[in-house]
């Protein structure tokens, strides 16, 4: 028996590192299940839909249905087609967040100037073009979201930029932050994702490798927090870090020492 009746497991840098397998991952997520903890998976990628990960991890013989995963585009794609359903969204993003808004009924327009709510995320093509049209649709003070703060993504052999960096330029140019972050930290994503699991936070533990995402949303949500040093942080970082995990694990594989 364990304390917890809940898991919300980050995926890159957590159980994988671009397409390979972190090791003690298997170790970690068969733990979770023999303590019958419920388990969703949420990732801050804003590129995928829930589908995404069950292709992605069943060749590891990790069993994954699309309503067990949540990631920062499907967050961000569901409150905006429920909070928006009327207005005209601006997207700062590529064609994959694009399909996923458009799929849940999200209206999309590419002229600036027909912008009422402004989305800012990854964006490969982004360019100064591009920049100079999010400022022309910024300037009217539409709403301004971002599908995730991180600056950078984890990929096979280093990093590449994120949306948190994409989102700084626009919030360079326009003279303001978004007035909210969709995906993890925020309790917009921490809402998801208890209404996902329909477990009372305080029954429900947060495991990822990200202080300023997967921690912070554990903390913020009341829930018990977990980071793992198989992504980006190490324990230098958490040092000097205002947010401050419960525990801080070499893989997932020491997840089990929590759950005793």
């Amino acid at each position: 028996m364990t304390d917890y009746e809940g898991v919300i497991l980050d995926v890159d840098g957590t159980i994988v590192l671009g397409s390979e397998l972190i090791p003690g991952a298997i170790e970690g997520i068969s733990a979770l299940e023999d303590a019958s903890c419920s388990r969703l998976l949420f990732s801050n990628n804003p590129t995928r839909g829930s589908d995404h990960y069950g292709d992605k991890l069943d060749p590891h013989g990790i069993d994954v249905g699309p309503d067990t995963v949540l990631t920062s585009a499907t967050v961000s794609a569901s409150y905006l087609s429920e909070t928006y359903d009327d207005e005209r969204v601006f997207l700062v993003g590529g064609d994959r967040l694009a399909s996923i808004l458009d799929e849940a009924g999200v209206s999309l327009t590419d002229e600036p100037a027909e912008a009422e709510v402004v989305l800012g995320s990854f964006d490969r093509a982004f360019s100064y073009e591009g920049l100079s049209a999010a400022l022309d649709a910024l300037e009217n003070g539409v709403p301004f979201y971002g599908t995730d703060p991180d600056a950078t993504i984890p990929v096979d052999g280093g990093t590449i930029p994120g949306s948190g960096a994409i989102l700084a330029a626009m919030e360079a140019v326009a003279g303001r932050e978004p007035d909210a972050i969709l995906g993890k930290p925020s309790s917009i994503a921490a809402s998801a994702a208890k209404r996902r699991l329909e477990i009372d936070a305080e029954d429900t533990l947060v495991v990822g490798d990200r202080l300023d995402t997967d921690i912070a949303l554990g903390e913020q949500a009341g829930m018990t927090t977990a980071l793992v040093l198989t992504g980006v942080t190490d324990r230098s970082a958490v040092a000097s870090s205002p947010v401050k995990p419960d525990y801080v694990l070499d893989s997932l594989a020491d997840v089990e020492r929590i759950l005793e």
